[in-house]
């Protein structure tokens, strides 16, 4: 599907379940990856995730796209648009909405520690995967200062 598809098909599913017209663009953002959708409170524009379309099709991102609508419609007649608002949480369940998206099912990478930290007194030690600046923080059982250790990483294949 490209994203012309897309803003035709969000202008179908707006008239149909909302009765009101979508006049805004929609557009696939690939790089979208723990939400489903998003809208754009300044240009009114959403953008809907491509890995959703290609995980789980086409019910899930009809789904998707309602949910961005209530937020769009909501907005452009200055009602609760906001999750937590009550005519949200309402409008999107008359129209069959999803409040979440699903999860996407996560590549089967190790993300191993970079860096462990230990404590210069009681010598707990502490893995981190980013850096931290250990002048700001103490153990957090004794109080005591902080060393940084950069951890040996396997050389990329």
């Amino acid at each position: 599907m490209e994203d012309r598809e897309l803003q035709q098909w969000i202008e179908q599913i707006s008239m149909a379940s909302f009765g009101r017209p979508f006049v805004h663009q929609a557009r696939f953002n690939r790089r979208l990856r723990s939400t489903g959708g998003r809208y754009f409170t300044k240009s009114h524009d959403i953008e809907i995730s491509w890995m959703q379309w290609e995980t789980f099709g086409r019910d899930e991102i009809e789904k998707i796209i309602k949910h961005e609508l209530c937020h769009y419609h909501l907005h452009i007649l200055k009602r609760g648009y906001q999750h937590r608002d009550h005519d949200f949480k309402t409008l999107l369940a008359e129209v069959g909405g999803t409040r979440f998206c699903r999860s996407l099912p996560r590549a089967s990478q190790k993300q191993s520690y970079k860096y462990r930290l230990e404590c210069v007194n009681c010598k707990t030690e502490y893995y981190r995967k980013r850096k931290m600046d250990v002048r700001k923080y103490a153990c957090g059982k004794c109080k005591g200062k902080l060393k940084s250790y950069t951890l040996d990483l396997p050389a990329p294949s």
